[in-house]
């Protein structure tokens, strides 16, 4: 009892030492404490760390200090605690939220809340919690403000409201002697049985893609029954891909006729009324640089350089809102699209084909109706003004990035090549100025799909993003960045295209993985120091996968009319205006550009829509690349059965190891029991397995050689040989330029360099 005593005669003595503030100084403390002591016991308030507190809240630089004092003064008063470097709220919320389930193909969920004022992120449902729930699923959910998670607020699925769909794509995987059929659905994933009715007439065989009604979804201890609905085709022919990609992600294929009908009625050619109050720019030198494939023609160019060393930029995109009108069915049908969704060799477009490829795509030497956007840029790459107008343009070339790339090069004459050349001057100096903010840039590769008109794939072109992609991109990043400013000038509310800063613990579990490829990275690592390490990483066979884990740990871009700025871009002002032909957002900023559109009540309605849709895009998009890859994979084998493919290593766990085929951008495992005549045992300090015996060892950015064993083109899973590691920084005998023995060479064939032949991958 003593010592108690004397412990807190101590505290008292500590705490009397400290200088007495000011009257100034003690009414911002308690007006702080009340007010962060009210959002520490909000319903939006999940786990965060001090500096995410304090960006949440605003708080300027010179009260930080303060802002620490109100938060030891909570944790005192047993509002908050602080665990693992997070302050969390000691009271739990048992409210139940309310929202839409996107679930992952691994099994964990993500669910969206009706309501953003209850909670302004996306709940993070791990796999045991989601009930059986699948993707579109309206869910009801209880958050447990105690877990803390990378992913945002965790919680679990207490009831499935209403699903969100009643038929599901599925794929027949057994058909046993006594007739019972049961079915492969992507959507509930490898484990769920699910049991399917016939249908009299055609009796279902093994590998059969088909549609289904759903009877009883069933759960984890019950299996799903379904009712055949429809037939789609065999898992063998590459020509039902597409067709199976769109039912099973319910984009929509077939225009209504109303909308088709409006879109013929406008004609093939601009008419001479249209043309009528429209700034006349026919006689300016503009041209396309698009993909080899693309016809729908969003964006023409135009650049000048005056005798004072300005730049004088114009961006023309297509006036896709002089055509779709508010109202109509055409802007019905557009809006629930919400954009168009490119597999390969083939595009299903959110406009109908006539205005699509024709009257609003920006085709060569025809007369189109444009938005301009003009700016003046000093010899050093400032912006000094703008203005934009809705004009009248004569694209004088379509030209593609090959092309454009040739002339740059020297290797095809064109009367363009000083136009390009002063492009290639402005687009450095604007992504010294883009560097200069923080934004970073990773130049990734793309690997595209090459098929026939029969869907079967043919190859693999890799393409590099070169200079004729960069400054394409610039200048679109540029003109985005203007109208987003214009329009927040003016008042106007805007979709904005969003996208938050990373988490702490995000931005540290990276730095943790760069290390294990030989990079170093400080745990709260700056732009420049992002950028130093792509630049270094994208010339190594594992940059692409660094990259794709930094995008991956990155929070999702998305549209929202509450604008936070844009981290990735490191942009405080930025939408999308520059693709209305593809995207719903973008026609809705022309209008609103010209008041055609009035101000959107249900604006947040529309940004979650598009966003959404995006998604799920790019889930029916992923799914058709990686089945072709498949196909092709599996050609190759028939023709060559050992094939040996390079491959790196990109994740260790105490069960094996993940990797990547470099020439595929493709993931595969191998579990302990596969990669030799060992025992291994895991060191997790070094993410690392190590032979007992052998000494040999595997971490992430080792290099090895795999043979292809098999491919299930039901479940989309391949299973590999391994072959061999390569030996770490051997350096070979002089006078011998191969390593010795065939575990060494690779019988692989670069894929060509050649451009995209898909639209820009970047979703910005």
């Amino acid at each position: 009892m003593p010592k108690k005593v004397s412990s807190d005669k101590k505290k008292v003595v500590s705490i009397s030492k400290k200088p007495k503030k000011s009257k100034k100084e003690e009414k911002l403390f308690q007006n702080f404490l009340k007010t962060v002591e009210q959002f520490i016991g909000g319903k939006a308030f999940f786990p965060a760390t001090f500096s995410e507190l304090s960006q949440k809240l605003q708080i300027h630089p010179q009260h930080i200090e303060i802002f620490q004092e109100v938060l030891d003064a909570l944790v005192a008063k047993g509002v908050t605690q602080l665990s693992q470097g997070k302050y969390i709220a000691k009271k739990t919320h048992t409210d139940v939220i309310s929202g839409i389930i996107h679930m992952h193909p691994r099994g964990f969920g993500f669910v969206q809340p009706d309501d953003p004022s209850v909670c302004d992120q996306d709940i993070f449902i791990p796999r045991p919690h989601t009930q059986n729930a699948v993707d579109g699923d309206k869910v009801e959910v209880v958050i447990d403000t105690l877990a803390i998670s990378e992913k945002g607020p965790e919680g679990k699925v207490i009831a499935i409201v209403e699903r969100g769909r009643t038929h599901i794509a599925g794929i027949i995987r057994t058909v046993y002697p006594n007739g019972a059929v049961y079915a492969y659905v992507p959507l509930l994933g490898t484990s769920q049985q699910v049991v399917v009715q016939q249908a009299e007439g055609k009796p279902l065989q093994v590998g059969d893609r088909v549609i289904m009604e759903v009877v009883d979804w069933g759960d984890k201890k019950n299996e799903t029954t379904c009712r055949m609905s429809h037939y789609l085709g065999h898992i063998s022919d590459p020509a039902c891909d597409i067709p199976a990609a769109i039912e099973e992600y319910e984009l929509r294929a077939d225009f209504p006729s109303k909308a088709l009908t409006e879109a013929k009625d406008f004609g093939k050619v601009v008419s001479k009324k249209d043309l009528v109050d429209r700034e006349d720019l026919r006689d300016v030198e503009c041209f396309t640089i698009d993909p080899d494939t693309a016809k729908d023609f969003d964006d023409a160019l135009s650049l000048a350089k005056s005798e004072d060393g300005h730049f004088h930029l114009g961006v023309h995109i297509a006036d896709v809102s002089h055509y779709v009108q508010q109202g109509s069915a055409l802007d019905l049908e557009a809006s629930r699209r919400g954009n168009s969704t490119y597999f390969p060799g083939y595009c299903l477009p959110m406009l109908p084909h006539e205005l699509s490829s024709n009257l609003c795509s920006l085709r060569a030497n025809v007369n189109r109706l444009t938005v301009s956007v003009h700016i003046h840029f000093d010899p050093e790459g400032n912006m000094l003004d703008y203005r934009i107008s809705r004009s009248v343009i004569k694209s004088k070339k379509r030209m593609t990035y090959r092309e454009a790339k040739q002339i740059l090069d020297g290797q095809k004459k064109s009367p363009y090549e000083p136009t390009l050349q002063l492009m290639v001057e402005l687009c450095y100096k604007l992504k010294r100025k883009r560097y200069e903010r923080g934004s970073i840039e990773f130049a990734m590769p793309d690997l595209v799909v090459k098929v026939n008109e029969n869907g079967v794939p043919q190859g693999l072109d890799l393409v590099v993003y070169d200079i004729t992609h960069q400054l394409v991109e610039e200048f679109m990043l540029k003109a985005n960045e203007v109208i987003a400013l214009h329009l927040d000038q003016e008042g106007k509310n805007l979709p904005y295209r969003i996208h938050d800063v990373p988490s702490s613990e995000n931005m540290r579990d990276f730095s943790f993985l760069t290390s294990a490829f030989g990079f170093h990275l400080s745990e709260a690592p700056t732009p420049s120091e992002l950028q130093k390490l792509f630049d270094e990483a994208l010339e190594t066979p594992y940059g692409q996968y660094l990259a794709t884990s930094y995008i991956r740990r990155m929070r999702l871009a998305v549209y929202s009319p509450a604008n936070i700025g844009h981290y990735g871009l490191g942009l405080t002002h930025y939408c999308h205006f520059t693709s209305p032909i593809r995207r719903y957002v973008d026609l809705i900023i022309h209008r609103l550009l010209f008041g055609l559109e009035a101000d959107l009540p249900h604006l947040e309605m529309v940004a979650a829509q598009c966003s959404e849709q995006e998604r799920l895009s790019a889930k029916a998009e992923g799914s058709v690349v990686l089945l072709k890859k498949y196909r092709l994979l599996q050609e190759i084998k028939q023709q060559d059965p050992y094939k040996q493919y390079d491959a790196v290593i990109t994740r260790v766990k105490n069960f094996g190891f993940f990797f990547e085929v470099l020439d595929f951008m493709l993931e595969g495992f191998l579990h302990v029991s596969e990669i030799g005549n060992d025992y291994y045992l895991y060191d997790e300090p070094s993410l690392s397995l190590k032979g007992t015996r052998t000494g040999q060892g595997f971490t992430s950015g080792t290099k090895i050689s795999v043979i292809l064993k098999e491919i299930d083109f039901i479940t989309l899973e391949s299973k590999w040989h391994f072959v061999q590691a390569e030996p770490t920084e051997k350096k070979s005998p002089k006078g011998s330029s191969k390593r010795k023995g065939k575990n060494f060479t690779s019988a692989k064939k670069k894929p060509s360099k050649s451009p995209s032949k898909s639209r820009p991958r970047k979703r910005k």
